[in-house]
């Protein structure tokens, strides 16, 4: 199917979080009106961006944990306050929207599984204009949240493989996420553009600045390499948090397949990274015998055994057959077991 070029947007707005609020049920629903406000952000910006580009906005991108913020500690009870449910009211609410303006929306939260009742997820997800979640994605590298790599002989056994990187074919194209800090693992990119991904969705929430940081500097590589764009949406600060707020804040933006940055937001809230988008020039740089055609030239046999030697091992939250609750993940810990054991081989 030929996919017309349609405009995408990195909305950069600040996130809430769901630790000022008094209790469990202000939370939930103020996540619910948070989705609705961010309806009536969506309708302007689309009517803002057709007019100012004469082309058709289809896809907006949500920036990482908007709805919520992430856990501090400041609260016990953050899980009832703002893990979704898979088929709950908020992705419902999500749906509704993305029905009554006709977009692709991308956004990223915390999520529980029916599978994993002591564990949630962050969740990278895509809800299309039908109002239907086609693109869920669990963060796979993850230090303080639970991976499904710390559950993974369960995990895929209820799932299987094809969830691990799931690539969703739209009528906008080949569309996969890489959630936040991810987007320095080049093997997850990689691992998506291999079965397909021709644009990556990025929810993040990180310090702009002056300087380049590392997510700006790998998000250009991410597209170069694999020859697929990148729409990265970054939080305008997170409020109601006991950070400063704008200590996540700026630089959303659209990286082209070449690496090319082509739109990029300064800070506070705005819709300024927003650009056209072609798939069809990356499935004609994906089909030409070139040098500069990356994934075609891969020889990844080359790298079998040494990706099949193991850093940080898989199943950390099972335990005589049985799933321990997130809290009892232990990163630092498991880091330092690392780092002492690649010491004493000699590789660090």
């Amino acid at each position: 199917m030929t996919v017309p070029p349609y405009l995408a947007v990195a909305m950069q707005l600040a996130a809430r979080s769901v630790e000022a609020a008094p209790d469990v049920a202000a939370a939930r629903a103020g996540i619910l009106a948070h989705i609705q406000e961010l309806e009536v952000e969506l309708a302007g910006t689309r009517r803002f961006l057709e007019t100012f580009s004469g082309t058709p906005l289809k896809l907006a991108v949500l920036p990482e944990y908007l709805f919520t913020g992430f856990p501090t500690g400041r609260v016990q009870d953050f899980p009832a306050r703002a893990i979704f449910a898979p088929d709950g009211p908020e992705y419902r609410a999500l749906g509704e929207v993305a029905k009554r303006l006709g977009l692709f929306i991308a956004g990223n939260a915390y999520e529980s599984d029916p599978h994993f009742p002591t564990l949630y997820f962050q969740a990278s997800f895509l809800v299309a204009p039908t109002g239907q979640v086609v693109l869920r994605y669990r963060r796979l590298n993850s230090m303080f949240t639970a991976s499904p790599h710390d559950v993974w002989s369960a995990y895929c056994r209820h799932y299987g493989p094809e969830a691990i990187f799931p690539v969703a074919d739209t009528e906008i194209g080949r569309i996969a996420a890489i959630a936040s800090e991810e987007i320095l693992y080049p093997e997850i990119a990689r691992a998506h553009a291999l079965r397909g991904a021709e644009l990556f969705v990025h929810s993040s929430s990180e310090a702009g600045g002056l300087l380049p940081s590392a997510k700006q500097i790998a998000r250009r590589a991410r597209a170069l390499e694999n020859l697929a764009y990148v729409v990265s949406a970054n939080t305008a600060g997170i409020a109601m948090s006991d950070i400063a707020g704008a200590s996540a804040d700026g630089n959303s933006a659209i990286i082209d397949w070449r690496g090319t940055v082509m739109a990029e937001a300064l800070s506070g809230p705005n819709v300024n990274a927003f650009a056209e988008i072609d798939i069809e020039a990356v499935r004609r740089a994906r089909r030409k015998p070139g040098m500069s055609n990356y994934l075609a030239r891969q020889r990844l046999e080359l790298f079998r055994d040494t990706y099949a030697g193991v850093v940080q091992p898989a199943d950390s939250l099972i335990e005589d057959g049985k799933v321990k609750p997130s809290a009892s993940l232990d990163a630092v810990r498991i880091l330092r077991e690392i780092i002492d054991r690649r010491a004493r081989q000699g590789l660090i």
